[in-house]
């Protein structure tokens, strides 16, 4: 019988037969993929035509259609939802995937061919799109070490290779902490919670076989735990196991793999010739320097930190007026904040989280996407990887655009986070090919399912990435969709926030889950009017970690990380009560790969971008004005990496951004 992996997919918009793959499939696929790949690379590399653009770049973009298949399969259920067999399977192709792709880069014949290519880029007739496709491939040789010879060549592609492995077993160990920690709650233990999180705990506990509700380490539950349970000595356990993930001890520890990871990414950047990792990773985004990022970030600290200061005196205050002497602590910061929106701007989560139904959240976010670019989503009825997802045909005009599929539940066996991937990207060479394309949260499960605001928020961010991803229309699929700089590839997702709290979507899809009823007024004014609230301690967690990121990337790797995070953390003045969003044992953005390590910054340059954006959108006739819709489409969501991220933004804006607009859409701006 045929390996369901490597078939042609004769189903739905080819949509992977997943009822037909077992986990036994993988490895062998793998190898024949492998196998398939390396005859093509070989083939290319060892050709005697003379080289040009057709016969060395577009043969480089033509993909391995067995071994896009096999990875889009396998990398979807290994962070969705893994098993035992899937972990192994994903320690033992790590290795063997990063030296395959390394032996690539480091081919002398091809690697010629490619310069032989752009050397005579003068005189080929190339499109702006082609030029573009040239320079990245090139650059991308030689970044990778091409141009390497002997023992510096051997060594990159050791550090390559141990590199893959090292992120695997950060990302596997910090799943295993969070996946092996719960509290058993008793029925004291539930007092002062609202109903939806002991109905989210209740659901956890059916979840692990037990008759009890639980309190996991998933963030849709322990951060509203954190926020209403009174229990000062539950939320301090619930807290620390939290904080505690990869720095247990034992075979789950992170922290001795986080070092030896930048000890590897440094020598890697100095055999390139680069002072250390992060002038190596900041030279192809939009920022271009280590400087630039400190920059942006410090000019944002300050503010940040002067609010937070100040919150903290009032939550302190609140917590000595219930009879609890001593300084504020990480475990009370939620705690009290949540009290205090409900007692300055009226505002109970509890009351609110009825009026954000999953399904109508879902709802809004077409409907935003329907009226800007006129996309309709009609559901699909087709075997996925798990029971909890659901997929969408996305047309346009009668013409189908894309496959979306969501899967929004959180589950053991899924790693913490939201994301947004693509199991085929958009492209139109060699062939024309639709993008399929996941969004992956971890909500609570319901009847029916409740967001909480940052959960509604996360939602309509993931969407955007998936936008990025649906509307994409270029050429190549080496620069389809999100295949963009680091820091402008959070621009689509975070300038798609801003139509959640747009009132009328709102006032049409925020509709009670019991009576049906619209938000009222009164509580909409509310949810706008507290958009800001908290704003102080929301960014200084999220500066912190990325100043620590940076700092570990940009200079000397650090022998002990968290020696190095703990003396960045005092030398901006963290306050107390605060810690990192992302502490380094569980920092899985900068150590479970290379994506966002030195880019952890990029959230908050992408933010510069997006506030200046949806301003571009409020100047002309609001949120969907037609034009601003049309020349988003045009100039960023279409364009993918087709050309350099400021020349885009400029395209579309008429001008660069400054920090201004986000200082103010935070709420952080000098009055």
């Amino acid at each position: 019988m045929p390996n369901p992996l490597l078939s042609r997919w004769d189903t739905p918009f080819e949509i992977a037969p997943f009822a037909s793959i077992s986990d036994a499939d993988f490895a062998p696929a793998l190898e024949q993929a492998l196998a398939v790949h390396n005859e093509q690379i070989e083939a290319l590399a060892n050709s005697t035509e003379p080289p040009g653009f057709a016969n060395v770049i577009e043969a480089l973009e033509t993909p391995c259609r067995e071994l896009e298949q096999v990875l889009g399969v396998f990398f979807t259920v290994a962070g969705a939802d893994s098993n035992p067999k899937r972990q192994e399977l994903q320690r033992e192709f790590s290795p063997k995937l990063a030296a395959h792709f390394s032996a690539i880069t480091a081919n002398k014949a091809l690697f010629a061919r490619v310069r032989a290519v752009w050397d005579q880029r003068g005189t080929l007739d190339l499109t702006a799109e082609q030029q573009r496709v040239l320079m990245l491939t090139f650059r991308g040789f030689v970044r990778g070490g091409a141009a390497l010879e002997g023992r510096a060549d051997t060594r990159m592609q050791e550090i390559k290779g141990r590199l893959a492995t090292l992120g695997t077993q950060f990302t596997q160990n910090l799943l295993a902490d969070e996946r092996g920690w719960f509290l058993e709650l008793s029925e004291d233990d539930l007092e002062g919670l609202p109903d939806f999180v002991i109905s989210a705990a209740r659901a956890a506990g059916q979840e692990l076989g037990k008759d009890t509700p639980v309190l996991t380490l998933s963030r849709s539950l322990i951060t509203p735990f954190l926020q209403f349970s009174p229990r000062r000595d539950l939320r301090r356990k619930a807290f620390n196991a939290w904080a505690a993930r990869g720095a247990n001890g034992g075979e789950t520890d992170n922290r001795a793999i986080a070092a030896e990871i930048l000890q590897l990414r440094e020598e890697r950047a100095r055999l390139l010739g680069y002072e250390n990792f992060a002038a190596y990773k900041l030279e192809t985004e939009m920022a271009k320097t280590p400087e630039a990022v400190r920059g942006l970030l410090m000019d944002v600290w300050e503010a940040a930190k002067a609010q937070a200061d100040a919150d903290a005196e009032v939550l302190t205050e609140m917590m000595q007026a219930d009879g609890i002497n001593g300084d504020l602590e990480p475990w009370d910061w939620r705690y009290y904040a949540a009290r205090r929106r409900a007692a300055e701007h009226d505002l109970d989560e509890a009351a609110l989280k009825p009026y954000l139904q999953l399904d109508r959240m879902i709802e809004a976010s077409f409907a935003c996407a329907n009226r800007l670019f006129g996309l309709e989503f009609a559901p699909l009825d087709v075997p996925l990887y798990h029971p909890d997802c659901r997929a969408w045909e996305v047309t346009r005009d009668g013409q189908h655009v894309a496959v979306f599929i969501g899967d929004y539940f959180a589950r053991g066996s899924k790693r913490s986070g939201a994301w947004c991937s693509a199991m085929r990207q958009q492209a139109k060479f060699p062939e024309t090919q639709a993008p399929v394309v996941i969004n992956v949260c971890n909500f609570a499960k319901g009847n029916p399912a409740l967001l909480s605001w940052d959960d509604a928020r996360t939602l309509f961010h993931e969407f955007g990435h998936a936008l990025h991803q649906m509307l994409s229309n270029v050429t190549y699929e080496s620069i389809s969709g999100t295949s963009v700089a680091r820091d402008f590839v959070e621009l689509p997702s975070q300038l798609y926030e801003h139509w959640l709290e747009v009132p009328e979507v709102l006032q049409e899809f925020a509709t009670h889950a019991e009576t049906g009823r619209p938000m009222p007024k009164e509580m909409l004014d509310k949810v706008l009017g507290a958009a800001n609230f908290d704003m102080g301690f929301q960014t200084v967690e999220y500066v912190a970690s990325a100043l620590v990121d940076l700092a570990f990337h940009d200079g000397a790797a650090p022998a002990d990380p968290m020696a190095k995070q703990a003396e960045v953390l005092a030398g901006i003045g963290m306050p107390r009560a605060i810690v990192m969003r992302h502490a380094t044992p569980h920092f899985a953005h900068v150590f479970s790969g290379d994506g966002y390590s030195s880019g952890y910054y990029s959230y908050m340059w992408s933010e510069v971008m997006d506030a200046d954006a949806f301003a571009a959108f409020e100047e002309a006739g609001g949120a969907f004005d037609t034009e601003r819709a049309r020349a988003l489409e045009e100039h960023i969501l279409s364009a993918g990496g087709s050309a350099d991220p400021a020349e885009l933004y400029t395209a579309f804006r008429g001008r660069l951004p400054g920090v201004d607009a986000l200082l103010k859409g935070r709420g952080l701006a000098a009055e």
